[in-house]
C-alpha cells in the first residue's frame, strides 16, 4: 500500500457552488491507484468541500439560497466582523458544511456516482485562491 499526496491550488472563485471534480481528478490521475481512497482536505475556514448534483445547475441555486437564508450575512448579533458582514455567517457556513470529503478509487477512477459531483463551496464575497490537500491512499 502507498501513500501520495499533492496540494491543489484553485484560483479565486464567486461566492457560490463550484464544480472541481474534473480539476481534481486532472491534478491527481497521474498518481491514482487501481483501488484506494481519495481524501480531500481545504485548508480554509471560510469554504467548504462538498458532493452534490452535477447536472442541473438550479440544484447549486437552491443551496445557495437555501444556505444564505439559514445564515444571512449581516446578522445583527454576530460580533466577529473584521473582515465584513459575510466573515461569521462564512464560518460557520464552513462548519456545517465541512473541510473534507472521502472518495473510493475504484479501477484508477475516482467512484462517485452519476450525478455525483466535488464542489468547492466559496462562502466569501471577497474573492481568493483557495487550497486543497490531496491523499491517496492505495
Amino acid at each position: 500500500m502507498n501513500i501520495y499526496q499533492k496540494t491543489i491550488n484553485l484560483p479565486a472563485f464567486d461566492r457560490g457552488m463550484h464544480l472541481i471534480t474534473n480539476k481534481i481528478y486532472n491534478e491527481i490521475k497521474d498518481i491514482l491507484p487501481d483501488t484506494g481512497l481519495l481524501h480531500l482536505f481545504i485548508k480554509h475556514t471560510s469554504a467548504s468541500l462538498t458532493l452534490n448534483e452535477n447536472a442541473d445547475p438550479s440544484v447549486q441555486y437552491d443551496m445557495n439560497n437555501f444556505i444564505n437564508n439559514l445564515i444571512p450575512d449581516n446578522t445583527p448579533y454576530f460580533t466577529h466582523t473584521a473582515e465584513g458582514p459575510d466573515d461569521m455567517p462564512s464560518h460557520i457556513k464552513s462548519s456545517l458544511f465541512g473541510n473534507s470529503l472521502i472518495i473510493p478509487i475504484t479501477n484508477g477512477r475516482l467512484n462517485l456516482g452519476t450525478w455525483q459531483g466535488i464542489y468547492l463551496y466559496e462562502f466569501r464575497d471577497y474573492r481568493k485562491p483557495r487550497t486543497i490537500v490531496a491523499t491517496i491512499i492505495g
